[in-house]
């Protein structure tokens, strides 16, 4: 009989996803959060994050977001655990088109409560755009804005605790992102592309707007 005792073999690490696999929030969340990192980097540039981010949050299975990060340092794991107390979400609209404002010698605004899509264009041509976020419901953790001002203005204001970022140029003329970047992982955050000419694209916070006592009564209101 044999007593010889053989050490336990360790157990084998579980396989990855398969590519086909439909892709969860948090997948994209998980891919949209290295996107993010490499443009703070230097890895991206700000077209570059754009295209995609766009591409993560049309993406279908899990074979369509790892290719988006492959060429990255930041290797794709397992999603990040979830705050104790997340935030509130809305239900996630159905994935569409962009939403556009445009001001051609003329004003746009778009403020109150709303509900504001994955990403939105914003151009102004001799004319004004503004877009308030403060009252604003996210379906989503990523915003991408594409502002662009040529002889006009593009003003963006958000909330003074979520995430905001930015790139873009000014040729003749202002483009300014104050940055920020919330305590809290699962705030919103809102990226800022574009450029300017003859104009003005502004993004910064509006002083005393939070965007916590709007998600808490969000979440009484679904009953969570």
């Amino acid at each position: 009989m044999d007593l010889e005792k053989h050490p336990q073999q360790p157990a084998a690490p579980a396989p990855p996803a398969p590519a086909g696999i439909r892709a969860s929030d948090a997948d994209r969340d998980r891919i949209a959060d290295i996107l993010r990192e490499a443009m703070a980097e230097g890895r991206l540039t700000a077209e570059e994050h754009a295209e995609r981010v766009d591409a993560v949050y049309r993406a279908k299975t899990v074979g369509e977001l790892e290719p988006l990060v492959r060429d990255l340092p930041t290797p794709g794991g397992a999603p990040r655990p979830s705050s104790a107390t997340p935030y509130a979400y809305g239900p996630e609209a159905p994935a569409g088109p962009a939403d556009n404002l445009v001001a051609i010698f003329s004003s746009s605004t778009r403020k109150g409560r709303w509900r504001v899509g994955g990403r939105t264009n914003a151009f102004a041509l001799f004319g004004s755009v503004e877009i308030d976020l403060t009252e604003a419901l996210f379906s989503q953790r990523l915003t991408v804005i594409n502002a662009t001002s040529i002889f006009g203005s593009v003003e963006i204001k958000v909330p003074e605790n979520i995430s905001l970022r930015g790139s873009g140029t000014g040729v003749f003329g202002n483009f300014e992102v104050v940055t920020l970047e919330s305590a809290d992982p699962e705030a919103p955050v809102i990226v800022v592309n574009g450029y300017s000419v003859f104009g003005n694209v502004e993004a910064k916070p509006k002083r005393g707007k939070l965007i916590t006592d709007l998600h808490n009564q969000l979440r009484k209101h679904l009953g969570r």
